[in-house]
């Protein structure tokens, strides 16, 4: 019999997962902190359960009430030197977010092609992987809400109002959000030309995160929106029988 597995990533603002079988995944989604109810018979189904997260800590207590004892037992992840053929090249491995190195493995697993791994969320990262599995280093910028807040608290005029995406601005709100749209865009931009100099073409781009299809109309260089790739990465973890 197939082992069935919880994938849980677990950012700051959310909670996606997954309830996988062999290399079936039977249902996948996300959950608000505020009620993670749902996790409650998904867990009760499995017999394993391969955690990334990078949340708050009493986010993360909220999970471990869920898988109390008598529950299945969490596999709590974390980054490494390597996994398979990637290499993880930050100074101390381990201070890599592990929803990051997640992200990786999840690339990798697609092409072997130099690519961009791109998450854009609460903050966006921005990590470039070679063409021989060497995680090279990465960027991590405030997300789109960030910037908003950093604006509302740090102007007297810039209030709380929602804006939209125009060339040339011209309102107040509209300015906010297509600057912070041009600023993410660019640093995007920015690092896929550093990385197609130094691959000698064009890598490939993988889009993930929760204001990943804010950025997709806007975007000078192609890029694949794959919205479950973290959860990609643990799954395949989880198969190569990760214990601790």
């Amino acid at each position: 019999m197939s082992t069935r597995r919880v994938l849980i990533d677990a950012g700051n603002t959310r909670l996606k997962w997954a309830l996988t079988e062999g290399e079936r995944w039977h249902a996948h989604g996300s959950l608000d902190y505020s009620d993670l109810s749902a996790l409650a018979p998904l867990l009760a189904k499995a017999d394993a359960s391969y955690i990334a997260s990078v949340a708050r800590a009493q986010h993360e207590n909220l999970i471990t009430r869920l898988l109390a004892p008598g529950v299945v037992t969490p596999i709590w992840l974390q980054a490494e030197a390597r996994f398979l053929d990637l290499r993880n090249s930050y100074d101390n491995p381990r201070q890599l977010g592990v929803d990051r190195w997640m992200g990786l493995i999840g690339a990798r697993q697609r092409t072997q092609a130099a690519t961009l791994v791109v998450s854009v969320g609460t903050a966006m990262t921005v990590d470039a992987l070679s063409t021989e599995g060497v995680f090279l280093g990465g960027l991590i910028v405030p997300g789109r809400a960030m910037m908003q807040q950093a604006l509302r608290q740090g102007t007297a005029r810039v209030a709380d109002v929602a804006g939209a995406w125009q060339d040339f601005p011209r309102t107040t709100a509209d300015a906010v959000e297509s600057g912070i749209v041009a600023a993410l865009c660019g640093t995007i931009q920015q690092q896929h030309a550093r990385l197609a100099e130094m691959a000698g073409g064009s890598p490939h781009c993988f889009l993930t995160g929760g204001d990943a299809e804010t950025l997709l109309p806007h975007l000078s260089v192609a890029v694949e929106h794959v919205p479950a790739l973290v959860l990609e990465g643990v799954d395949r973890v989880a198969k190569e029988g990760k214990t601790e």
